[in-house]
C-alpha cells in the first residue's frame, strides 16, 4: 500500500487550509497513494481561535473534506476541532481527526491533553476517551495526535485491535531538543507496537519566515515513516512537503515473530 504524509502550515483561514487539503489530496492520488495523512490543526492552526470554528463531523468543512476524498478516490486522515461536551462551566472543543474515504467514515477525540511547557490544552478542549482504528485495503490503521505519541499504552492498545500502522498528527511545539524528542518518539512507538508509525506534523513556520504566535505549538515538520523496527524509512525536513512510503504488511508480521512484545508483555 502507498501512503502519503502532507507536511503543510495551517494559518486562520479555513478555506485556505481546506484548499491545502485540496491540493496535496490530488497530489497525493497523482503520486498512486491509497491514503494521505494531514497534521493535527489542519482546519485553524493553534494560537488562534478554536470554539468559533469547531463544527460537529457532519458539518460543512467536514463534509468538504469527505468530498475531497470522495472526488480523489482517497481516504484522507486530517485535523479538525468538533464542539466539547455540553455541560456546566466553560465551552470547549475536541482535538479531532477525520479519517474519510472509500469505505471509511471514523474518528478519534484525542485522548492525552497537551498541559506542558507552558501550554495548557485542557483550557479549551475535551479529552476524548477510546482509542480508534480503521481499515483500508485490508490493512488496519490505528490513530493518535501529538502529545498522544508520548503515551505507548495508546499504540499497543490500537495494535491489540489489529493495528498494523499507527497514524501520530501532530502540531508539534517547537524548543530545546524538541525535534530529537518528536523522533524519538516516533520510532519509540513503532517498536513499541511492532507498527509501521505514520508522523506527520505541521511544517515550521520558520522555515517560510513566518513568526511563531506566543507559545502555541504550531510545527516543527520532520514529518517520518518509522518502520516496525524503529528504521526511518523517509523523513522531510522543517519546510512544507510532500511524502510518499511503500508499507508492506508483510513487514510488520515478520517483526512480531521475530519480536514478539505484544505477546510477551505483561499487564500490572
Amino acid at each position: 500500500m502507498r501512503i502519503a504524509l502532507a507536511q503543510i502550515i495551517t494559518g486562520r483561514e479555513l478555506e485556505r487550509n481546506l484548499a491545502l487539503v485540496r491540493d496535496y489530496a490530488r497530489q497525493a492520488k497523482a503520486g498512486g497513494a491509497d491514503l494521505v495523512v494531514f497534521p493535527e490543526a489542519t482546519m485553524r492552526a493553534f494560537g488562534n481561535s478554536l470554539l468559533d470554528i469547531a463544527e460537529p463531523l457532519d458539518g460543512p468543512w467536514a463534509s468538504q473534506v469527505r468530498a475531497i476524498a470522495a472526488d480523489e478516490g482517497i481516504v484522507v486522515v486530517v485535523g479538525m476541532f468538533t464542539p466539547g461536551a455540553a455541560g456546566a462551566g466553560a465551552l470547549k472543543v475536541r482535538n479531532t481527526l477525520l479519517a474519510t474515504g472509500p469505505g471509511v467514515d471514523a474518528s478519534y477525540d484525542k485522548i492525552h491533553l497537551f498541559d506542558a511547557f507552558g501550554f495548557a490544552e485542557s483550557d479549551t478542549v475535551d479529552a476524548g476517551t477510546q482509542p480508534v482504528t480503521f481499515d483500508v485495503g485490508g490493512v488496519t490503521f490505528g490513530l493518535a495526535t501529538c502529545y498522544d505519541v508520548r503515551f505507548p499504552a495508546l499504540f499497543t492498545e490500537n495494535a491489540e485491535r489489529g493495528a498494523q500502522v499507527n497514524i501520530v498528527c501532530a502540531s508539534w511545539g517547537a524548543g530545546p531538543r524538541k525535534v530529537e524528542q518528536w523522533k524519538l518518539l516516533s520510532r519509540a512507538r513503532a517498536v513499541d507496537s511492532t507498527t509501521f508509525v505514520l508522523a506527520c506534523g505541521q511544517g515550521d513556520p520558520a522555515s517560510q519566515g513566518l513568526e511563531a504566535k506566543g507559545s502555541a505549538p504550531t510545527g516543527v515538520g520532520h514529518s517520518a515513516v518509522v518502520s516496525p523496527f524503529g528504521e526511518v524509512l523517509q523523513e522531510l525536513d522543517a519546510a512544507p512537503g510532500l511524502l510518499f512510503a511503500d508499507l508492506d504488511p508483510a513487514v510488520v508480521q515478520d517483526a512480531r515473530s521475530k519480536l514478539p512484545v505484544l505477546a510477551n508483555r505483561h499487564r500490572f
